[in-house]
């Protein structure tokens, strides 16, 4: 049973994370704040200072949570009282969406879709970045594995990058064509799974570095974002079948309906005992007790 939490019909709930307080939080890309919202329904919110800063993504980092401002070009830190401080890029207009956090450093990474790079600012601050030797791929979302390699997807090469510890970049192309790769997540055994709006599948990276793929059951679902916590089951959201979904390590999966029609789910969140959505209709999906 999926219960939704209304936040404000122009707020356009988008990125969201489990954080450390037991609560939710989640970005509002037209509504321009940060939410915080308690597995009760509970909702606090804070505005960002830039305006108009095009919330996108949001994760936990080390007692804080970061975020992206895509159409600010800054990236963001939030601390569980609700204290915010912005951070500037060095490129204007760099595009910057997906962020992963490292909790063996405390440095976070970033995707510059328009720079066609990868950022990434350290636990002191001091800015780094990648330039990935593919014109134009367009990187998107992002995220670092057990062994401090960072993956994203390349959503305009058709391909999964990865960079490792030492700075050399890996190019991993995808069988299906034109698939257009989004979210991508760090799964259970140190994997890498991802989705293909475009090419309406899940992935997963193996440890050849070939690519193994499960169609979806709905046709043009348009799967956006994609998450683990525990267990042998990752869960996405399907953009474009107003569905949210489970898939497990064979590739075996469930799907469910979301309640309002055309809410647009786009990032989710595993929390204890519920799973929350971001849904830009303005509202956030709880669904209780699917982790196990």
């Amino acid at each position: 049973m999926i219960k939704e939490i209304e936040i404000a019909k122009d707020s356009s709930p988008y990125g969201i994370v489990f954080g450390e307080d037991d609560a939710f939080w989640f970005t509002q890309n037209k509504g321009n704040k940060i939410g915080r919202v308690t597995s009760q329904g509970t909702i606090s919110e804070f505005i960002v200072p830039t305006e108009n800063a095009g919330l996108s993504i949001i994760v936990k980092g080390a007692n804080a949570l970061w975020f992206t401002e895509t159409t600010g070009n800054k990236i963001g830190k939030i601390d569980y009282s609700g204290n915010i401080k912005e951070h500037d890029l060095e490129h204007e207009n760099s595009g910057v969406f997906g962020i992963a956090h490292n909790p063996k450093d405390d440095s976070v990474w970033f995707t510059l879709m328009n720079a066609n790079k990868i950022g990434k600012l350290d636990s002191k601050l001091k800015y780094a970045e990648f330039t990935i030797p593919i014109d134009n791929s367009y990187p998107s979302f992002i995220t670092i594995d057990e062994n401090e390699n960072v993956w994203f997807t390349l959503n305009q090469a058709n391909s999964v990058g990865k960079i490792d510890k030492q700075g050399n970049f890996k190019n991993i192309p995808i069988p299906t064509e034109r698939s257009g790769p989004v979210g991508i997540c760090l799964g259970p055994k140190n994997t890498i799974w991802f989705v293909e709006i475009l090419g309406n599948k899940v992935g997963r990276v193996n440890p050849d570095n070939t690519i193994t793929e499960y169609e979806l059951a709905t046709p043009n679902a348009k799967p956006h974002a994609i998450t683990y916590k525990k267990g042998d089951k990752l869960w996405f959201t399907q953009w474009g079948a107003n569905k949210i979904a489970s898939i497990d390590l064979n590739g075996n999966m469930v799907e469910f309906d979301l309640p309002t029609e055309n809410s647009e789910p786009h990032g989710l969140a595993i929390g204890d005992e519920y799973i929350f959505v971001a849904l830009e209709c303005g509202k956030i999906g709880a669904f209780k007790d699917v982790i196990r």
